[in-house]
């Protein structure tokens, strides 16, 4: 740009250009800032934040009973028995004037959770959450009653609709929300049921005794009474007396607790109450849930370090007083002490830090010693309590330890093998030439055959091509050692680059130093996500039974062993066609069976043939660029994980070992099922 172009573009950029979006225009403009995106997990982040509202108002004591609805039309509505929003006017909205119900649903940071006095502790922090479904909503009305009667206002798209009217009077008090979401925002509006009572379910474990309702009037949403097999409304409650110690139970459901019940206590320090369940079964990976005012930090914070710290820190204490250990001054590393581990960490901050807007991490650094001294002072009493319960978590230690060094020579032979092998990678690796994560994509493809195809057509310039052959270890049922013991698995490792994470670990390391006492793991040998040579990760198989099966042992061992990897987006499911129609020299591919009959009956009638592809070698390198490796072309999915204790729960249901889990979730999802090629 000339200097001349400078001074006129300078000229011309005025007070003018400054835009100012008023009321909710700047949600509707920039949703994804406040509800993360605009896809499925947006969608239904807007119950959660209306439901959220009535959680804040049971943590008050003034609410006893939420009741979520998915009605027939696609809106949703969500009633409590709380104390109603306040219908009054405001006094800072005086010309014109504005109820109170008015400004908490039209102007963003406007609430009751900024007030100590209204909400000791509180989920939403913002104060952005019900105005922000209300921006995002077609249309929106809310019901107060409050003061023995009943006030209503309507919305479209964030704005009034009319005044508040008085439309009744009120026997109780509570707050009544229905929203439709703006199909001109979202790329879709249909609510998953299963979805939102994941949600719902692990909000009535955290808050024990509030009773929580899903109702679905939605035809597809319909259940078949087990009694008369006749179809009824979906309907289902959640309501836990005993909160952390049945999530516990929830998340254990299909492992064997070496432990006759769950290990639990709730005490509160310095204003945080602190709430504590965990169990010990008989798996090789830890799985720890940490929340903060309901919120689930996946990320951990001070809360989980100080749970941690003192879990490793009492049991070795405990194990050195019994003489529990045969070698002096010897202590088990954190690992150990969280192997088979199944815990859920609940803390209530009035004035939580969380480290980024995600809210995936505390910050509070108080929390950490409140945490750590509850924790460690409640266990070291139950311990001596319970010596025989004691004995059994050290041994459960003591054989992770030795599994842990097993492992770690293991992972040691990998490590002077690939120093063999040339510039450390395996040999069946079509590398590709740029060396840059961003662009370059890892295919992991079943078979040599289809390897060999995958080879031939990719881009070599950004795509690596890595066969597997057969079916890998199912880790969920393996030991460390076992598992890096296994070649594919070590095969996948190497070219992946970035190393492996103990399974569960917040701090994503495969060994702990043996004296480490803080339950924080070591670097060494950990997994580190800037080491990842693709940014993407292409899982290519079949699209048959044993294709699919290959594809869940793949994602077990992601989910368990290389979590970071899911939970930032880096693994995808391609989609290879399942039909080439081909008519003279028109060829066209359908990836399901509804796709076949709509392509059928565009290409006409005449001699028409159909090329049911059974597996990926089936197609020759052009073919499969051009159907499911080409960027521009091509389908894949990208996993993610969105609720981690579902998806731990249908893990260890599908791979576990317990068989009448996997039976009953078998029998009760089979009318889901199309096109099962057997």
């Amino acid at each position: 740009m000339t200097q001349e172009e400078k001074t006129q573009a300078a000229s011309s950029y005025s007070a003018q250009n400054i835009q100012v979006l008023k009321g909710l225009e700047a949600v509707r403009k920039r949703p994804a800032m406040y509800i993360g995106d605009t896809s499925r997990r947006g969608l239904h982040h807007l119950i959660y934040e209306v439901v959220d509202n009535s959680v804040d108002e049971a943590l008050a004591g003034f609410c006893n009973t939420i009741t979520v609805k998915i009605h027939d039309d696609g809106s949703v509505s969500v009633e409590d028995d709380g104390r109603g929003i306040p219908v009054d006017n405001h006094p800072d909205y005086k010309n014109p004037p504005k109820s109170a119900l008015e400004v908490v649903m039209t102007v963003l940071h406007a609430g009751g959770k900024f007030s100590k006095d209204t909400y000791k502790v509180s989920g939403g922090l913002h104060g952005v959450g019900v105005s922000v479904v209300n921006a995002l909503s077609g249309w929106c009305y809310v019901i107060a009653s409050r003061d023995g009667k009943q006030c209503k206002q309507s919305y479209k798209t964030g704005i009034p609709d009319g005044p508040l009217e008085e439309i009744g009077t009120a026997k109780k008090t509570g707050t009544y929300t229905r929203f439709m979401p703006d199909a001109e925002i979202f790329n879709e509006t249909v609510f998953d049921t299963e979805r939102v009572a994941s949600r719902l379910r692990e909000l009535a474990f955290l808050n024990k005794g509030l009773t929580i309702v899903l109702e679905d009037e939605r035809e597809q949403a319909q259940q078949i009474d087990p009694e008369t097999q006749v179809a009824r409304q979906y309907r289902e409650e959640f309501m836990f007396k005993g909160g952390l110690v049945e999530f516990v139970k929830y998340l254990d459901e299909n492992r064997t607790p070496i432990l006759n019940k769950p290990v639990a206590f709730e005490k509160e320090r310095d204003g945080v109450p602190v709430e504590v369940a965990f169990q010990y079964n008989d798996s090789y990976r830890e799985n720890i849930h940490s929340y903060v005012n309901n919120i689930n930090t996946i990320e951990g914070g001070t809360h989980l370090v100080g749970f941690k710290t003192a879990l490793t820190r009492t049991l070795n204490n405990y194990a050195t007083r019994a003489n529990l250990f045969k070698k002096d001054g010897f202590l088990l590393g954190g690992d150990d002490c969280r192997e088979g581990l199944t815990a859920v960490v609940s803390v209530k901050v009035s004035e939580p830090q969380f480290e980024g807007q995600t809210k995936t991490k505390l910050g509070n650094s108080e929390v950490k010693s409140i945490v750590e001294t509850i924790t460690g002072e409640a266990l070291a009493e139950y311990l001596e309590e319970n010596p025989s319960v004691g004995r059994r978590i050290i041994d459960k230690s003591l054989q992770a330890f030795r599994a842990r060094e097993a492992a770690r020579k293991a992972k040691e032979l990998t490590r002077r093998k690939g120093v063999l092998e040339s510039a450390g990678l395996p040999g069946k690796l079509a590398d590709c030439s740029n060396r840059d994560p961003s662009v370059a994509e890892l295919y992991l493809v079943e078979g040599d055959s289809a390897g060999g195809s995958a080879k031939q057509g990719r881009d070599r310039r950004f795509q690596a091509i890595l066969p597997l052959r057969g079916k890998i270890l199912n880790v969920e049922k393996a030991r460390l050692d076992r598992i890096l013991s296994n070649e594919e698995i070590r095969t996948i490792i190497t070219a992946i680059g970035a190393g492996i994470g103990t399974s569960g670990s917040d701090e994503r390391t495969l060994f702990s130093d043996n004296g480490d006492s803080n339950g924080n793991g070591n670097s060494n040998g950990g997994f580190d996500i800037e080491k990842l040579r693709y940014g993407k990760i292409i899982i290519m198989t079949d699209a048959d039974v044993d294709g699919a099966h290959i594809r869940t042992l793949l994602l077990t061992f992601f989910f368990r062993y290389m979590k970071e990897l899911v939970e930032k987006g880096h693994i995808f499911i391609a989609q290879p066609p399942l039909y080439q129609l081909k008519k003279g020299k028109q060829i066209a591919y359908a990836y399901d069976e509804a796709e076949r009959a709509r392509k059928e009956k565009e290409m006409g009638e005449g001699k028409l043939s159909i090329q049911r592809y059974k597996g990926l070698g089936e197609m020759n390198p052009d073919q499969l660029w051009t159907t499911t490796m080409d960027p521009d072309k091509r389908t894949i999915i990208r996993v993610m994980v969105e609720d981690a204790a579902r998806a731990d729960h249908l893990f260890s249901t599908l791979m576990g070992d317990a068989v009448e889990p996997r039976k009953q979730f078998i029998e009760r999802n089979a009318r889901y099922v199309r096109n099962l090629d057997v």
